[in-house]
């Protein structure tokens, strides 16, 4: 079992001061954080399974058990919590309606062992060869290409039930701009209770049957959940394993900015841990994928709680990923879950890919890319406008879709302008941030 020092009197924070990963407060105070966390995690997490149709309680108990796995591959020094990877949704929704849950579960399986093995890489190599590959021009168009390819499916949920799903989404959009802090973070859960709500008072008072409650009442309070096995030999699989492989660009920008986010706000030499969390979260990817649960990334969410609180400590952690793995066995839970009506699912998603594209476009900003110079210009117009359109190519069974094309774009198009324009000295190639800009008026500082 880890140890962790007292900090301070073990009830406070001192202003200033921050709670280091090695260190925790007293414990009723820590699983007080460690509650905080698996409510930060829980709504971006139950929303991946509802989405691809993945059972709930699995993803639960797989977020769990990666978490803890995660704290021990990171030898109890990285806080995180290793929920469901959004990145994930778009290639398991075709997968799954081409070749079976089988089959996305083995592209998630394929995620996991590549995303372990670039972690083994950059713990001996260092990762200064993966800001070559994927500078943030070509970071962000993938990141923003997954969130955009989604929006048919936005659109189909959104149509079924649109008065729910607009009010809904309007509940996400006005609790973001008027709560602070936690509850502005977890708008998105607060809007789909809204509109989970309204759907209930709109099928009490018109007597249609928006929500089917039947299922829960005929689940256990207490079970294991559902399993299944990933399927490997079935003819589509391998073709579908191809659109898997982009989300692994995903989930190392994921990984190596949480790295970065906790190095930043604790000690620089967090960074060190950038290996192992790769192949922790490449370990726990796998072990999900292999059994039926969603593929795992590390969460945003418990940033923000971590930034909220100034505790870091992994114990808050192993108290959050105990509490997932307890609640998974509920069949009760999962069947709540389960009940949420199409407007509701459409109305989130809606702003939930968008954001996932907005992410994206935020990489480019935040590197200030030079949107001048055409490899730029062209790596994210044509890599994005492939997504969106929903881009498809096929060779017999084997077939490539718009994520796995996109990808693809991006990495060819500014590898290879950049080396044309760099041989012919036409000034097209991507020339580096945008340099910041100076105060307008008044005398030069």
């Amino acid at each position: 079992m880890p140890v962790w020092k007292l900090h301070g009197n073990g009830r406070t924070v001192e202003p200033g001061a921050v709670v280091r990963p090695d260190e925790r407060l007293n414990w009723p105070a820590t699983i007080a954080v460690g509650v905080q966390h698996v409510v930060a995690m829980f709504g971006a997490t139950f929303l991946v399974p509802v989405l691809t149709g993945f059972p709930v309680s699995t993803t639960l108990l797989f977020s769990g058990i990666g978490t803890l796995l995660f704290l021990l591959v990171t030898r109890n020094k990285l806080p995180s919590y290793l929920g469901s990877s959004f990145a994930f949704i778009a290639p398991v929704t075709a997968a799954t309606a081409s070749a079976g849950m089988g089959s996305a579960l083995a592209g998630i399986v394929a995620v996991g062992v590549l995303l372990a093995a670039v972690g083994f890489i950059v713990q001996f190599a260092g990762i200064g060869w993966i800001d070559k590959l994927m500078p943030p021009v070509v970071a962000g168009a993938i990141v923003a290409l997954i969130g955009f390819n989604l929006a048919p499916v936005a659109w189909d949920s959104y149509q079924q039930q649109p008065l729910p799903a607009t009010i809904t989404l309007a509940a996400i959009i006005l609790f973001s701009v008027m709560f602070r802090g936690f509850l502005g973070r977890i708008s998105i859960v607060l809007g789909v209770v809204v509109g989970y709500l309204v759907t209930v008072v709109l099928q009490l008072t018109t007597g249609e049957q928006l929500i089917d409650f039947a299922p829960v009442a005929d689940a256990a309070w207490i079970g294991l959940p559902e399993f299944e096995i990933a399927d490997f030999a079935s003819p589509g699989t391998w073709s579908v394993i191809a659109m898997f492989l982009p989300v692994v660009l995903v989930l190392i920008a994921e990984n190596v900015g949480h790295v970065r986010g906790v190095a930043t706000m604790t000690d620089a030499s967090v960074n060190r841990s950038t290996g192992r969390a790769l192949i922790a979260d490449g370990a726990a990817t796998t072990l999900a994928g292999v059994f039926g649960g969603s593929g795992t990334t590390t969460y945003g969410e418990n940033i923000g709680v971590m930034a909220a609180t100034r505790v870091y400590s992994t114990a808050a952690y192993w108290v959050a990923g105990s509490a997932a793995i307890l609640l998974s066995l509920s069949p009760k839970i999962g069947a709540v879950f389960n009940t949420i009506p199409p407007g509701v699912l459409g109305g989130v998603t809606t702003a939930l890919y968008g954001l996932i594209g907005i992410i994206g476009i935020k990489i480019w900003v935040d590197n200030r890319v030079d949107f001048s110079r055409p490899v730029n210009q062209y790596t994210a117009a044509v890599s994005l406008v492939i997504a969106i359109a929903g881009f498809q190519m096929a060779w017999g069974d084997f077939q490539l879709g718009a994520i796995v094309l996109g990808a693809a774009a991006a990495l060819v198009i500014y590898h290879l302008g950049n080396l044309v324009a760099r041989l012919r000295r036409t000034g097209a190639d991507d020339g580096g941030p945008i340099p910041a800009v100076g105060q307008l008026g008044g005398d030069p500082r």
